[in-house]
């Protein structure tokens, strides 16, 4: 019997914590499912303290005992890359899976990949979150142009960054997968007994809003949906899960300014992946406000626990959330917000499980592991 084909996975796993590294070893388990031999290369060093906006990069959950990870990668050390790219070389996995949702890591993964392709058999795959990146900073496209020359393939989980991918790979292989449900995080519960591990009334109508705080996903535009007069009329209370990635001072005075504290749930300490399902169960919607987007990790986890959505018309938001059917599609402004919120509760939940339950089974973590091993397979070394 022939000794199962290698991936190696490079990019963010514990003991990093957050919504890559949650991704990257869900995907690492999928390719041992389906009888690949996979492993994951992540970061000793992601970033240096000063570039990290949170309280701390690392997860306090135990590590996974069901998957081989290897903590070696510093971000900002060249002669680490070296070595790194030198090992895995020498390992010749048959694929090399990458994530790329940074430019500042431009220098860094494209010089341990440039090292991997030297042994002339291992194929490089990138998963792209992004190509252009929310919050532009110098050095942007000559580290991302660096980084792009060392893929042979691409994946990108939203067309946008497809089309971006198309002024900085042109002629590369690259193929549009949607981002995969995430199913990591337990099966769903009651909403009473979600709400009751929370401390949230059940009777109460809670949207949520989940995930890292930045100017980007506009929470201040929720927050002027709120101060809607026919919001709160409607006893609407906002449930705000995660962590401020920027001042929070703003948002504070912003939710004085407007008279809506009381409609305020304000749970902003980093949310650990025991309690995601806490949070995504105990809510009625689940918004998503953003100013810009490519995809976002919300969606799938909104599907996973079937919660009804509502995101704004921007970037690939509305491809993955059909409006009146999985959810509400809205301009980013504080009335179209509002005008969705209402309309979601005046046709209730029961209008929008039956199309949620159905859009999810196109969102298999299968589709996206045959997707990375078909478009491999089909590049020459």
């Amino acid at each position: 019997m022939s000794a199962p084909r290698t991936i190696t996975i490079l990019g963010p796993a514990h003991p990093l914590r957050g919504g890559l590294a949650s991704y990257d070893e869900r995907l690492t388990r999928e390719f041992n499912r389906s009888g690949w031999k996979a492993d994951i290369s992540t970061f000793s060093l992601q970033y240096p303290g000063f570039l990290f906006p949170g309280t701390t990069q690392f997860s306090t959950e135990p590590a996974p005992s069901d998957l081989d990870i290897r903590v070696e990668v510093n971000s900002v050390n060249p002669l680490n890359w070296i070595k790194v790219g030198n090992r895995i070389a020498k390992a010749r996995p048959d694929i090399v899976v990458v994530r790329y949702w940074l430019p500042f890591m431009g220098p860094c993964l494209g010089t341990i990949l440039r090292r991997v392709r030297r042994n002339g058999h291992t194929r490089v795959v990138c998963i792209a979150d992004n190509i252009i990146p929310h919050e532009k900073r110098p050095g942007d496209v000559p580290f991302t142009r660096y980084f792009v020359k060392a893929i042979d393939g691409f994946v990108t989980m939203s067309k946008k960054v497809l089309a971006d991918l198309g002024g900085f790979a042109p002629g590369k292989p690259a193929v549009f997968v949607p981002h995969p449900l995430y199913d990591n995080f337990g099966e769903a519960l009651p909403k009473v007994e979600a709400r009751k591990d929370l401390g949230i009334g059940t009777d109460e109508k809670v949207i949520l809003f989940f995930g890292f705080i930045r100017k980007y996903k506009g929470l201040d535009i929720l927050f002027r949906a709120m101060a809607d007069e026919r919001i709160r009329v409607a006893g609407c209370r906002l449930l705000v899960a995660g962590e401020f990635y920027e001042d929070k001072q703003p948002y504070l005075e912003l939710a004085r300014e407007l008279g809506i504290e009381d409609r305020l749930i304000l749970r902003t300490d980093f949310v650990p992946d025991s309690k995601v399902r806490d949070f995504l169960c105990a809510a009625d919607l689940v918004v998503q406000p953003y100013r810009n987007a490519t995809q976002s990790g919300v969606t799938p986890l909104a599907y996973h626990f079937e919660r009804p959505m509502l995101v704004t018309r921007v970037g690939a938001l509305p491809d993955m959330v059909p409006d009146d059917k999985v959810g509400v599609v809205t301009e980013p402004d504080p009335t179209s917000i509002a005008d969705g919120i209402l309309r979601y509760f005046e046709k209730g939940e029961d209008h929008y499980l039956p199309h949620l339950r159905e859009a999810k089974k196109k969102y298999a973590w299968s589709i996206m592991a045959r997707a990375i091993i078909e478009l491999a397979d089909g590049i020459q070394k």
